[in-house]
């Protein structure tokens, strides 16, 4: 057991919906642990800066609904240096704060490695990003809902593409990740889905599209934002081989990152925001608390960033079958 007394909660990065459930839960579970709980406003910027404050039940009443972050995120060019961090130890040593919890991703999980290499301070993160790339957890806070934003959105655009025979090049986030598009793919019936993580075979898709032509009245493609191509040239391509198509590119956009969390995005951040308070009084450092198999598990931040999260080959495989 340690002997923490005081913790701070921040998050960084790109903002997630489900990131104020995580915060609630984090300060609620240190209260219940007999903890004292401060805030870090601007992420890492603010730890630099001196933006600490303290948290009570209270002061996350009512939030667990509301998408974005109530304690804000920034990049932080500052910490990113030997001074800067040494600036945020001296911050958080003068309030007494023993340990901290970080929500956020890959470059969260990276500046919170440096951090405890250099001041040997535990921290405990939660995984919060749209984009589902961390090793150590089946989702990240903020996958659920932003799929199934871009669910909503895509059949919005269907029911006009279908009213005007239109073939729809939608492009959705993912810059080094093709989870978004993948899964979204697959409940919305696109005839093909583009991912940085494969790469294209375009005599494929553009055989499938004209397979189709005579059998449906809209057509969907759903292209990653990190595919090689990008939106742009995936519709300038129908375009030239089906010169008679209308051909309309949409791109989604921050709409993804924005919204009330699901069910499912407020059960897995409080869920995970407790096991870190929790792991943080039982002595843990340097890890990510993730849920594998419905299972709480933590996995060290080094092997978390890697990138190393294996897109099902699988799921291609079914919107091809599926799209005929």
């Amino acid at each position: 057991m340690s002997n923490i007394k005081k913790i701070a909660v921040l998050t960084s990065g790109g903002d997630a919906p489900g990131m104020n459930a995580g915060i609630r839960a984090v300060v609620r579970a240190g209260i219940f642990n007999n903890l004292e709980v401060f805030g870090v406003r601007r992420g890492y910027d603010g730890l630099v800066n001196g933006e600490i404050f303290p948290m009570d039940a209270k002061s996350v009443a009512n939030i667990i609904q509301r998408g974005g972050t109530i304690l804000k995120t920034a990049r932080s060019e500052a910490f990113k240096t030997i001074e800067g961090r040494k600036q945020a130890y001296d911050n958080l040593r003068s309030h007494e704060i023993d340990a901290m919890v970080v929500i956020g991703g890959d470059g969260t999980f990276t500046g919170a490695s440096k951090f405890i290499d250099e001041f040997d301070f535990p921290i405990i993160g939660l995984p919060g990003t749209i984009d589902n790339d961390l090793a150590g957890t089946d989702f990240t806070i903020g996958y659920d809902t932003a799929i199934n934003t871009v669910i909503q959105a895509v059949d919005k655009i269907r029911d006009t593409a279908e009213s005007h025979d239109r073939v729809f090049v939608i492009e959705v986030m993912g810059r080094d990740s093709g989870l978004i598009a993948i899964r979204s793919g697959i409940s919305t019936g696109a005839e093909a889905v583009l991912v940085p993580e494969f790469e294209v075979d375009y005599d494929a898709i553009m055989k499938r599209l004209d397979k189709s032509r005579k059998n449906k009245s809209s057509r969907i493609i759903i292209v990653a934002e990190g595919d090689k191509e990008g939106g742009m040239i995936v519709s300038e391509k129908i375009k030239e081989n089906f010169p008679h198509y209308d051909v309309r590119l949409s791109i989604l956009g921050h709409i993804q990152r924005g919204g009330s969390p699901t069910c499912m995005d407020r059960v897995l951040a409080s869920r995970l925001g407790v096991a870190a308070v929790e792991a943080l009084v039982a002595g843990r450092r340097g890890e990510m608390a993730g849920l594998i198999c419905s299972e709480i598990r933590f996995t060290p931040f080094k092997s978390a960033i890697k990138h190393n999260v294996k897109l099902n080959e699988d799921l291609l495989r079914i919107i091809e079958i599926l799209s005929l």
